[in-house]
């Protein structure tokens, strides 16, 4: 025990580490491969009899994760949009021009101490932030990403969305009310009084929408955009468009209608006593919340994963890897060194004082940023999930910076004018939106009956 302890005592911390973590993964992968072997036939004959909910668990799983990074985005977005609208340069020094400085936030809110009120119900305060956050993933399962690339294609999938994204506010009324707190209480008020004003405009502006599609598949309404941008639902209803954008907005709390967490007024709002890890839950859901809210307005107005224009020829770049044999293995060792070496000799060439090895880092990196436009140029070109996954996220990203936009440029709204605002002039629009689209129907519908 001597020896061991000595010898421990003389490792350094990457050696100790490497000590703990070797034998650790020896052991998971022992126990992977006999677990595989004594059970992997039971496993696989039970996914094979549950597919669908298989299929829904792999489906939600890569949801949360492709909203992880999602998230990031949007705060850097913030950060630096912000900081440029008030002449400011923002984060300039974690990452590549500050890039990083996103994940600051949430290393911080995981450092903090997860502190409970005395008084408050701790078990419907924890649960608070998980139900905010569940509810914004399910919703986001009956979204179209590109084609095919769906979580769940229900023929009742607008109402679906609608349905589970607003059970946010029963999140929000359990945060508010459990903390034993008057502002957090406020702000869970606030929430509720706001979903019950602008959640019957949002439904509304959608139905003259359904009664132009005639499905509430969400999928399907991405479909019948297809072609020239005037296909889009947002030409056909654009009081609509106007009208669900407002309520979203609303809906999510963003400015100027963050009224349940305005802390000019009640301090955060509903999360005034929430710290560390479930304060982050809330945080993040905003963030997840904003992209949800900007997805589904690409979705029902903005065309979904369809291109703005139809090009009358079909560009289809056909790369067979298979065809080259062995030899594609030294194009793939060959192309990267003489890529890296023409990049990199002008650089070298045109200053005489740049050393051949910075030469040399600078080219690759060229290389490799020329070799990922390229590959992306192909993939775009010979599938259509990739090009339609790019349109989709070009729109909501698009939409994503309008709302960073509102919240650096519009001043909160007072709590009566976000009240009166949708029961005296949305509702009121809505309405008038869904019977001017009904009236429009039939007319056309007696029109080409009496053709």
């Amino acid at each position: 025990m001597t020896a061991i302890s000595r010898t421990w005592d003389q490792l350094t911390l990457p050696g100790k580490a490497l000590a703990i973590l070797v034998p650790l993964l020896l052991f998971l992968t022992a126990g992977a491969v006999i677990t595989i072997l004594l059970f992997g036939g039971i496993v696989w004959n039970a996914i094979l009899d549950h597919l669908e909910i298989v299929r829904l668990f792999v489906a939600v799983l890569a949801i949360v994760l492709i909203f992880i990074p999602f998230a990031f985005v949007i705060i850097y977005m913030e950060l630096k949009i912000i900081a440029r609208m008030n002449l400011r340069i923002g984060p300039d020094r974690v990452g590549p021009w500050g890039s990083l400085m996103s994940l600051v936030p949430g290393l911080k809110v995981l450092t903090k101490e997860d502190f409970t009120p005395t008084k408050a119900d701790a078990v419907v305060f924890t649960w608070a932030p998980v139900v905010v956050f569940a509810t914004s993933v399910m919703s986001a399962l009956v979204l179209p990403f590109a084609p095919g690339l769906f979580g769940a294609d229900l023929n009742i999938g607008l109402l679906y969305f609608f349905a589970v994204g607003g059970m946010t506010v029963v999140g929000l009324l359990m945060g508010g009310w459990s903390s034993f707190n008057k502002y957090s209480l406020l702000g869970g008020l606030r929430s509720a009084a706001s979903i019950i004003s602008y959640e019957i405009p949002l439904t509304l502006s959608v139905v003259g929408l359904i009664i132009l599609a005639g499905t509430m598949s969400l999928n399907t309404i991405v479909e019948q955009q297809a072609g020239w941008f005037t296909n889009w639902y947002a030409f056909r209803q654009p009081l609509a468009v106007v009208i669900f954008f407002i309520a979203a907005t609303a809906e999510a709390n963003r400015t100027p209608f963050d009224m349940t967490e305005a802390d000019s007024e009640i301090v955060a709002g509903f999360a005034t006593e929430y710290s560390g890890m479930r304060f982050g839950f809330f945080f993040f859901a905003e963030y997840v919340n904003v992209f949800i809210v900007s997805a589904i307005t690409t979705v029902l107005f903005l065309g979904g994963w369809n291109a703005p224009i139809e090009l009358p020829w079909h560009v289809a770049i056909d790369i067979n890897p298979g065809a080259y044999g062995l030899g594609l293995l030294f194009i793939i060792a060959l192309v990267p060194v003489l890529g890296t070496l023409i990049l990199a000799a002008p650089i070298y060439a045109m200053r005489s004082k740049t050393r051949w090895w910075v030469a040399l880092i600078v080219g690759f990196v060229l290389f490799n940023v020329v070799a990922a436009g390229l590959t992306l140029l192909w993939a775009y070109a010979s599938f259509d999930v990739v090009a339609g996954l790019l349109w989709f996220l070009g729109k909501a990203f698009a939409l994503v910076f309008v709302f960073v936009w509102m919240r650096g440029t519009l001043p909160r709204v007072r709590i009566d004018q976000l009240m009166g605002f949708a029961w005296k002039w949305l509702l009121p629009a809505a309405l008038l939106n869904l019977f001017v689209t009904a009236l429009a129907v039939i007319v056309v519908q007696q029109w080409k009956g009496g053709l």
